[in-house]
C-alpha cells in the first residue's frame, strides 16, 4: 500500500535506546530464553555490535517472531500470534506491528490525527470509502482501527456496508447482531463489541442483511448513533459501502462529515475519484484524502 505523495509523512518508529535492555528480560517472561542465555547474547554483543534481539537470533536461541513479539510488548503494540486468534491475517496491524506495511498505517493514522481529528474537538469519526468493490476500503478501515486502538486510543470500528459486510468475518465475530438490529430497534449497546485480544478497539459489525440499507444510514437514528458513538469513544471509523452501490456512502460520510477515499493501483480511473470527491464536496463533506491501496 502507498499513500499518494501530497499524503506521505516521516514517520518514525520509537527507537529509544534505553529500553533495549528490557527485551531479554521479555524473552526470558515469555519462555524465549533462560537467564543463561541472555548472558550469552550480552556477550556475544560486545563481539558482533548486533542488537540484542539480533546477537540472540544468531545464537540460535530465538526466531525472528519472537523477537518481534518481545518489541512489540516492549513498546506498548499489543498484537496477536497467528494460530490463537479468528483475527484474520488481513489484519496485519493486529499481528505484525513492527512491518513496514503497518507503519504506513501509522503513517495515515499520523495525518489524520494532524489534519482532520486536531483540527475541531468534536471531529471524531471519518468515513472509509471507495469508489468500487474490491478496492480494499475494508482492508485499511480494520488496519486504521487497530493502530488508532494500539496508539491508546478508545476506538469505535463501524460497519455500516450492511451490503456486502467484512468486518465480522475479518474480526472472527458472529454478525446475528449488529448496526442493522440497532437503526431498526432490535438492539443496543450491547450490539458493541469489545475485541479482548486488542486493547482499547470494540466493533459494531453490520448485522443481519435489512432489505432498506440505504434507508437506515439514510435515517435520523443513524446520526444520533453516530452522535452517541463520538460522545464514548476517541475515535470512530465507518466502513461503507463503496459508493457505486447507491447512496449509502454519502449518507454515512454525511453523518461523520469526513471520508477517506481508499483507491486501488491500476484499476481506479482518476476521472472515478474527481466525481466521488466532487459529489461528496456538493453535499458538504470533507474528502480528507485519498489511500492508494497496491497490494
Amino acid at each position: 500500500m502507498k499513500l499518494p505523495d501530497k499524503l506521505l509523512l516521516s514517520v518514525a518508529p520509537n527507537s529509544d535506546a534505553s529500553k533495549e535492555s528490557f527485551i531479554g528480560a521479555l524473552l526470558v517472561r515469555a519462555g524465549k530464553l533462560t537467564p543463561a542465555q541472555v548472558n550469552q547474547v550480552l556477550q556475544g554483543q560486545k563481539d558482533s555490535g548486533l542488537l540484542f534481539g539480533d546477537e540472540a537470533i544468531r545464537l540460535g536461541f530465538v526466531r525472528p517472531r519472537d523477537v518481534e513479539q518481545a518489541l512489540a510488548r516492549q513498546f506498548e503494540y499489543p498484537h496477536l500470534i497467528a494460530g490463537q486468534s479468528k483475527v484474520r491475517r488481513e489484519v496485519v496491524a493486529a499481528y505484525s506491528p513492527l512491518s513496514a506495511e503497518v507503519e504506513t498505517f501509522r503513517a495515515i493514522r499520523g495525518q489524520l490525527m494532524a489534519s482532520w481529528f486536531a483540527s475541531r474537538d468534536d471531529r471524531k469519526a471519518i468515513a472509509i470509502t471507495s469508489p468500487t468493490r474490491g478496492d480494499g476500503r475494508s482492508y485499511v478501515a480494520a488496519n486504521l482501527a487497530v493502530v488508532f486502538a494500539q496508539l491508546g486510543e478508545r476506538t469505535l470500528l463501524i460497519d455500516a456496508d450492511m451490503r456486502n459486510p467484512r468486518q465480522h468475518d475479518l474480526f472472527g465475530m458472529s454478525n446475528a447482531v449488529g448496526l442493522s438490529s440497532v437503526l431498526s430497534g432490535r438492539a443496543g449497546a450491547e450490539a458493541i463489541v469489545k475485541l479482548e485480544d486488542l486493547v482499547d478497539l470494540w466493533l459494531l459489525p453490520s448485522g443481519p442483511k435489512p432489505p432498506n440499507p440505504g434507508d437506515l444510514v439514510g435515517r435520523g437514528a443513524f446520526s444520533m448513533q453516530m452522535q452517541h458513538a463520538e460522545r464514548t469513544y476517541d475515535v470512530v471509523i465507518v466502513d461503507t459501502p463503496a459508493a457505486d452501490v447507491g447512496g449509502d456512502a454519502q449518507s454515512v460520510a454525511r453523518s461523520t462529515r469526513g471520508a477517506l477515499i481508499v483507491v486501488r493501483k491500476d484499476r481506479t480511473r482518476l476521472e472515478v475519484v474527481q466525481s466521488l470527491t466532487e459529489r461528496f464536496c456538493s453535499a458538504g463533506i470533507d474528502v480528507v484524502g485519498a489511500v492508494l491501496n497496491d497490494l
